[in-house]
């Protein structure tokens, strides 16, 4: 049995019924591992599970925000860390749910952030340097603080803002997720694109029929629209045409487009950036857990990461 159980996949694909089911089955918690649904009010929007829909099984990061808070991918790490401890206390399996990739995988592996130190003097002296004896100076100036560094040589904005940060005592961001701090298996839902389409565009018609523009009104009247709570999608389509400057079905449209983007998107971040093993999300909810429960019972990790990269090389032909 793995330390942490991920279940990612694009918008519309299913996760939520095999997140409940896998619980069911192996004793475990979810995780909300989606960016937006740790805010309050916001829950059309983010199809966000509602108590009924929970059976009973403990969830976690959902509604712990207003909307007016940020909220970081630092904060999601910190918290859900916290999470994985005191779920396996109990003795229970921590189950992440969403699709936000950058947010689980910066959780399950080796994810740092840059401490956010400024120094106006300093970046000027910096940029004199770099005028003065250039990149290659620069980038051996911060391996010689950062040995560890994964910044590129050719990368000089952010060689020089990881040289003004280890400056002012802070740490830079040196790592980008590629070791594992887990025993993690991360379950991927796939589906043909036509089909996931015709899923996202019957959700988004769902939506709106079930309070997404309420939601919307909510957002503006609070004058909340540049807050990051309103970059979700499903909201910020909405407020040209709450504005009057849009007919409803001109955002109703691009809002469907977005959203199918942003699928894609999620695709792209799950196969490039992530160890996962792909499923097919038309199976029956119980075949694909118990296909998931033999993966679990059969493969440790070498194993598995043998039969992911086997998986890739018969995706290419």
């Amino acid at each position: 049995m793995p330390d942490v159980l991920a279940i990612v996949g694009p918008t519309a694909s299913g996760k939520t019924a095999l997140s409940l089911a896998l619980a069911n089955r192996l004793g475990g918690e979810i995780i909300s591992g989606d960016s937006m649904q740790v805010y309050k009010g916001l829950d059309v929007g983010t199809a966000k599970i509602s108590p009924d829909e929970m059976a009973g099984i403990p969830h976690h990061l959902l509604d712990i925000l207003d909307p007016a808070e940020s909220f970081s991918v630092a904060d999601y790490q910190r918290l859900v860390r916290e999470k994985i401890d005191e779920i396996h206390s109990r003795g229970k399996l921590p189950i992440i749910v969403g699709g936000t990739g950058l947010y689980i995988q910066a959780v399950l592996f080796d994810y740092r952030f840059a401490e956010d130190k400024t120094d106006p003097a300093l970046r000027e002296a910096l940029y004199e340097e770099l005028e003065q004896k250039g990149p290659a100076h620069m980038h051996k100036k911060l391996t010689g603080l950062d040995p560890d560094t994964a910044i590129h040589p050719n990368n000089t904005r952010r060689v020089l803002r990881a040289l003004e940060i280890l400056l002012t005592g802070g740490r830079p961001e040196t790592t980008k997720g590629n070791v594992p701090l887990y025993n993690e298996a991360i379950i991927g839902l796939d589906l043909p694109r036509s089909i996931l389409y015709e899923r996202i565009d019957f959700r988004v018609d769902d939506m709106l029929a079930n309070g997404l523009l309420q939601e919307a009104e909510m957002l503006v009247d609070r004058k909340l629209t540049a807050a990051q709570a309103a970059k979700a999608i499903g909201y910020k389509e909405l407020f040209p045409y709450l504005s009057g400057e849009q007919q409803l079905e001109e955002a109703i449209r691009l809002l469907k487009k977005n959203s199918r983007n942003y699928a894609k998107r999620q695709f792209t971040y799950f196969r490039n950036k992530l160890p996962v093993y792909w499923t097919d999300a038309l199976q029956p909810t119980e075949k694909i857990v118990a296909e998931v429960e033999g993966f679990l019972k059969e493969n440790r990790r070498s194993s598995r990461i043998s039969m992911i990269e086997a998986q890739k090389e018969a995706e290419k032909n």
